[in-house]
């Protein structure tokens, strides 16, 4: 049947967010504009839209599809996105915007070799966006597939090609308001649900755990470990991965170039903090919600027991279970959102670290005007939104938390490690960042495609040649060691150079201040 609310409220949210972006077209007329709004955001603008950034669709519908599944997994993945925040704030965020521009690169590079690097830290947040926007294609297309029973390459051509609009028209500003508008209706239709779902227990969170319980067929199997990670390593190895990765995601850090200084940066992650951390507990709830109402209900479910729309969808079930067809349009029309506003942002990312790292710094020097620059950026975009396209048929069948695990395994093995160090070690050279960084990008890389993600569940064989799903262990451990190894050989003349520029750069970094021109790698 077919659900005319739902389809209603989601194309009035797909017209205002392109009103939004001709709106922000009409303002982007500079590098500055398209990669940083010119600088120009709030903090309270900038942390809602860094949650709705972070709150993706791997967090809507991929988490409480996993509690659903099995509780303890989903927790880890929630508890594990969140700790990265004080690492963000305490450690990188002042720093970053003191001493970058328009990418993470800026900053990594600004004492380092600058063609050396910048062509390793786009290489590390393509890599990352790559796996991200896979996670996102997917659960778009499984949304609009439940919504309006159109085919999945069908329903993920439609997110691409709007993706690549947002983008490629209206830069960083169309995707800053975006992702504040999909933040502020986020929040309100989980509180609406979460809310829902306790007033049927009474506000008793013993009487909704012994629900969920009683309803699920495992029973109290879904409180014990081990659904979707068996053992400690693998563990181990994701609570690294969602930790340092938060750290190194491009799409994030490139966020904070979006404010004025380093003070507004800094509230900027407070604020991000307080609504990524509310709506985990959101998350929580939704997810025990689920279990409680849609697991015994033939209304949701196919022949064999399974979810209609498999188990990324618990949340869109749970909101036409408590609020009718009507606020299954509303959550609908908001996890869509969430999906456009986080694809917008991760192809963003990607088109500054290929047009402004790669071809105006690394390749042309910095001697490239604006106009051409920009043009490279928005054909990257579009490439970047038909590569969305493919990686998004391709692995249809994968979980999207799943997926996003995978990009901050690799945005914690290539990006955070060369970020952290380069702030905050002397003896960090080129050469051991380079070797490094390339290191733990290749290594995670290698892992995740020899892993069961890759070479059983889309190559289909029988046995994985790497026994766990999660490399961030092995590579984030090979990243450190090997940039330590390496810079601490390397006793070259441009090497003594980066290193006594560290005081510099650690004075800029603190007050912003900047005291010589750099000339290394120019």
């Amino acid at each position: 049947m077919t659900n005319y609310p739902a389809i209603t409220m989601f194309f009035i949210f797909v017209f205002a967010t392109l009103v939004i972006t001709y709106w922000a077209a009409k303002r982007t007329k500079s590098r500055s504009h398209f990669y940083a709004a010119g600088g120009k955001i709030t903090s309270l603008q900038n942390g809602l839209a860094i949650a709705g950034d972070y709150m993706s669709a791997a967090t809507f519908l991929g988490i409480s599809g996993l509690i659903y599944l099995s509780v303890s997994d989903g927790l880890i993945y929630s508890i594990g996105f969140l700790v990265g925040w004080p690492i963000i704030l305490f450690l990188l965020a002042e720093r970053l915007r003191n001493l970058g521009d328009y990418t993470f690169a800026d900053a990594a590079s600004h004492r380092l070799d600058q063609t050396q690097i910048r062509c390793l830290a786009a290489s590390g947040s393509l890599v990352t966006v790559a796996l991200y926007l896979i996670a996102q294609m997917v659960g778009a297309g499984k949304l609009i597939q439940l919504l309006f029973g159109l085919p999945y390459e069908l329903a993920v051509v439609i997110v691409g090609v709007l993706m690549i609009l947002y983008v490629s028209f209206g830069g960083m500003l169309a995707t800053t308001w975006v992702q504040i508008i999909k933040a502020v209706l986020l929040l309100s239709g989980a509180t609406f649900m979460a809310i829902a779902v306790m007033w049927t227990t009474g506000f008793s969170f013993e009487t909704l755990f012994q629900k969920a319980v009683n309803a699920h067929p495992k029973s109290y199997a879904i409180m014990q470990p081990g659904g979707l990670i068996s053992d400690p390593i693998s563990a181990i190895s994701l609570g690294i991965a969602l930790m340092f990765g938060t750290a190194g995601l491009p799409h994030i850090l490139m966020r904070f170039f979006t404010v004025k200084d380093a003070k507004e940066a800094r509230k900027s992650v407070f604020f991000a903090t307080g609504f990524i951390g509310y709506f985990y507990i959101l998350t929580f709830i939704i997810g025990f919600g689920a279990i409680m109402l849609i697991s015994t209900n033939p209304e949701f479910l196919n022949a064999d027991g399974g979810l209609r729309g498999g188990n990324n969808m618990a949340a869109i079930h749970l909101a036409n279970a408590v609020g009718g067809n009507i606020f299954l349009g509303f959550i609908s029309a908001v996890a869509f959102a969430t999906i456009l506003a986080v694809v917008s942002g991760l192809t963003l990312a990607g088109a500054a670290a290929v047009s402004h790292d790669l071809y105006a710094c690394a390749l042309k020097k910095g001697k490239v005007n604006e106009k051409d620059e920009l043009f490279v950026s928005k054909i990257s975009a579009v490439i970047l939104g038909c590569v969305a396209i493919f990686l998004g048929i391709l692995f249809e069948k994968q979980n999207v938390a799943f997926m996003v695990g995978l990009a901050f395994a690799v945005a914690a093995s290539a990006n955070f490690p060369i970020l952290f160090l380069s702030m905050y070690w002397k003896k960090l050279t080129s050469n051991g960042a380079l070797i490094g960084g390339g290191a733990g990008l290749i290594t995670a890389t290698i892992l995740v495609i020899l892993g069961p993600a890759v070479w059983v569940d889309v190559f289909g064989y029988d046995k994985p040649i790497f026994p766990y799903k999660y490399p961030a262990l092995f590579s984030v451990t090979t990243a450190f060691i090997v940039m330590w190894l390496f810079s601490i050989m390397d006793k070259s003349k441009s090497s003594k150079q980066e290193i006594a520029a560290f005081d510099s750069q650690f004075i800029q970094s603190q007050i912003g201040l900047k005291i010589k021109k750099k000339t290394i790698g120019k």
